[in-house]
């Protein structure tokens, strides 16, 4: 057979990819740039715009930007988990000062490409390593992404009740009767604030019945937390249910961005943390972690989480935001 015979067939041909479905979240944007009406509102993606709808960067975010830039730091790469005072204040500022697992240094945590990343992250490890059932449920309705963001990790997914359109509020009952019903041992995807797509969250009473129900079927938690801040107003009351959770000795996963909090939305700053049983679990669960990143991204981007840790860090700006 003569070379000019011997061609390798293309895995990857034109006429074998088809055209996928439009992102129906994005896809919003999309048609909201092609309106040519002067009234148009964007009512897809979630951001920060002035009274003309132009983008809105918050006051503290510029302070910090010209701190940075005063600063005169270097661009190096960061390490794979990211930088240690972005994730070392946003794990403060989601589990509070005073969390114990927090002060015994079990909790393990990196930095993310946002919640997006974060929840991939979070989705990978739990196919990998959660010994019990690969399903993930998730309320009904959810963020339109965390169907694909799970099922592409790996993970089934199921739902449970949320949201009763005949009231507008929480279907409570039909919440805790999934969970119940649900195999022991499942993972339980939760929205710590701000519920997406309802913007509707339990109470405190109802959050310290969720709490006492997943403990008593051995179900793991997940917290997906966007938004905190923008549910109460108070960072602190926001982190209520996260809060709860670990003080009744669950070992929650917890997923953090800061896009909408910070307006940092292009930034794409965000962290995943587990709490772990011993600083040698610990250990050993940093290290997936980094064997999951390093072949994702190979490590995060710096600005964004430097933007978030001088705020958080600097009282007077944390005190503003």
């Amino acid at each position: 057979m003569g070379n000019e015979e011997r061609l390798v067939r293309p895995f990857l041909r034109v006429d074998r990819v088809v055209v996928g479905p439009p992102d129906a979240i994005l896809g919003v944007t999309e048609a909201f740039k092609k309106d040519v009406h002067r009234m148009k509102m964007n009512l897809g993606v979630g951001a920060y715009r002035d009274d003309s709808g132009k983008p809105y960067v918050l006051n503290v975010v510029r302070k910090a930007e010209k701190k940075i830039s005063e600063d005169k730091l270097n661009k190096e790469y960061l390490p794979i988990t990211g930088l240690p005072s972005f994730t070392n204040e946003a794990a403060i500022l989601a589990y509070g000062a005073d969390s114990e697992p927090l002060k015994e240094g079990k909790i393990a945590i990196t930095q993310t490409i946002s919640g997006t990343g974060g929840l991939r992250i979070a989705g990978v490890l739990l196919n990998r390593f959660y010994p019990y059932d690969k399903r993930i449920y998730l309320p009904t309705p959810t963020w339109g992404n965390h169907n694909a963001i799970f099922k592409d990790s790996g993970l089934e997914t199921a739902q449970y009740r949320y949201f009763n359109k005949s009231t507008k509020g929480l279907d409570f009952e039909g919440f805790i009767e999934d969970i119940k019903k649900a195999p022991s041992n499942s993972i339980i995807m939760l929205h710590a604030c701000a519920h997406n797509p309802t913007g509707v969250d339990p109470t405190p009473e109802q959050w310290d019945e969720i709490s006492k129900v997943i403990k008593k079927c051995g179900h793991f938690p997940l917290f997906d937390s966007a938004y905190q801040g923008f549910a109460s107003g108070d960072t602190d009351r926001d982190a209520y249910a996260i809060r709860k959770f670990v003080a009744d000795g669950h070992r929650i996963a917890l997923t953090q961005s800061f896009a909408k909090n910070m307006g940092l939305y292009g930034e794409r700053v965000g962290a995943f943390s587990i709490i772990s049983e011993s600083l040698k679990e610990k250990a050993a669960i940093e290290s997936q972690l980094k064997l999951i990143i390093r072949p994702m991204y190979s490590n995060p981007p710096l600005n964004g989480a430097r933007i978030v840790s001088y705020v958080l860090s600097d009282p007077e700006l944390k005190k503003e935001w």
